[in-house]
């Protein structure tokens, strides 16, 4: 699995911004320039802790626009698969967040399941210049803590050294 201080991988993918064919759209690498992006993935569309997180990740959207950061969701279903869940799914219809088709991303980060080619379920913050500053990966049946992403984000763009349980706002080490 790529880890901090890897370079992101190139890609192109198909995504879901939406409920009809108007909103899906192709995002590559260039589409982020100079953004902090923040990517999680799933294991599939149509199945049960993956919608809370999802809809936890869009509500807080405006959380990382703050921090000037991109959110991205994806798994290696299609785009056509999440376009039919969001429509299928009520808590799903308003995202504000991208749903990415992603199985040869997922591949080349290393995070497919081996047992079930799904994607595990993964999260990377990844700096302006492509390179990653995080990297998780928690068991397939336990959802994220998007608030606990958010306190890393902001760790990581303070640049400085931040002690256990630092929130934003909070002192930083002196050394």
């Amino acid at each position: 699995m790529n880890t901090v201080g890897d370079k992101f991988p190139q890609f192109k993918v198909q995504a879901c911004n939406g409920l009809t064919n108007d909103d899906l759209t192709t995002y590559s690498n260039e589409s982020f320039d100079g953004k902090w992006k923040v990517f999680f993935f799933y294991p599939k569309d149509f199945t049960f802790v993956c919608p809370t997180e999802i809809v936890e990740f869009s509500k807080n959207a405006e959380e990382f626009e703050d921090r000037d950061a991109i959110v991205v969701g994806g798994s290696a279903d299609n785009e056509f698969c999440h376009m039919a869940w969001r429509n299928s799914h009520e808590d799903l219809r308003d995202l504000k967040i991208p749903l990415i088709a992603a199985p040869k991303l997922a591949h080349d980060l290393g995070i497919l399941d081996p047992e079930e080619s799904v994607c595990l379920r993964a999260t990377f913050i990844v700096d302006p210049n492509d390179v990653i500053q995080y990297a998780a990966v928690n068991n397939l049946s336990v959802g994220r803590n998007v608030k606990e992403i958010i306190r890393i984000l902001d760790a990581i763009q303070s640049d400085e050294l931040c002690p256990c349980n630092w929130n934003k706002g909070d002192a930083t080490l002196n050394v």
